[in-house]
């Protein structure tokens, strides 16, 4: 693979899955949304048909890493270091390109979401419940939630461990059993276990921060939302942001190191 075929593989693909796994948080979430109020296991089922749909695609390109955590454990394995920088450049910059397109399909219940007093709070609008209140005390608006993640409880310590517990569990699946034959990246039937992997960690391990397990899915789409014009949007919550993105570079190292041992 050459760098371009992989830059161009990471950005199409990261972008495809943010788009999709995005594009299924704002469905659930979004006010004048037909799928409003879905639900935690239409989140994890949509994330996980975004994770096969994208490996499809970028596949032949890349090796469909759509991930640094992915592609750091990868370079551990296999000692190699010399294609890292394309795949994170791609995967960034594809996880930002989904996160505006999923603004650009949901424009207007984005804007009826943030107009929305009952949702952004004003003069007329009812008591706002504790868990709004305290996201908005932490700097996290109202729409954050569909473009990257953020914890139920803040502990530091319990978010870090369980973003890194998550990508051990999908690093170690796809060293196990979703590589191509050549090694350096996801193949035709590990792209569909991988997907279902993704959909199990959504379902077991999801709950207490929202199960970020990729760096680049969720620093580009925060990216995205400081820089979106989007109406009482609130704050990207830049003092949570870092565990979403060392929690999962941990995990892939420590995944790859018990790889390395064990098989």
């Amino acid at each position: 693979m050459s760098s371009s075929d992989i830059f161009i593989g990471e950005t199409l693909g990261t972008a495809i899955l943010i788009l999709l796994g995005g594009g299924v948080c704002a469905a659930v979430t979004l006010k004048a949304s037909k799928a409003r109020n879905a639900g935690w296991v239409a989140i994890a089922f949509g994330w996980g048909f975004a994770v096969m749909t994208a490996v499809y695609i970028s596949a032949p390109l890349s090796g469909a890493h759509l991930n640094p955590a992915v592609t750091i454990a990868l370079a551990i394995k296999n000692s190699d270091w010399s294609d890292v920088p394309y795949y994170l450049g791609g995967q960034l910059l594809g996880a930002m390109i989904g996160a505006v397109l999923v603004w650009l399909a949901y424009y207007g219940q984005f804007h009826a979401h943030l107009t929305d007093k009952e949702i952004v709070g004003g003069p007329g609008a009812q008591a706002t419940s504790a868990k709004a209140v305290e996201a908005q005390e932490q700097g996290a608006g109202p729409v954050l939630g569909i473009f990257s993640t953020g914890p139920e409880i803040r502990n530091v310590v319990q978010n870090l461990v369980t973003e890194i517990i998550g990508t051990i569990v999908l690093i170690l699946a796809v060293l196990t059993q979703g590589l191509n034959n050549n090694g350096n990246g996801l193949g035709a039937l590990g792209g569909l276990i991988t997907a279902f992997v993704v959909v199990a960690i959504g379902l077991s391990l999801g709950g207490p921060t929202g199960y970020a397990i990729n760096p680049a899915r969720d620093l580009g789409p925060r990216i995205v939302h400081a820089l979106l014009p989007l109406p009482n949007k609130g704050g990207s919550d830049w003092s949570y942001a870092w565990i979403p993105v060392v929690g999962p570079l941990i995990g892939a190292a420590i995944a790859a190191g018990i790889y390395n041992v064990a098989f």
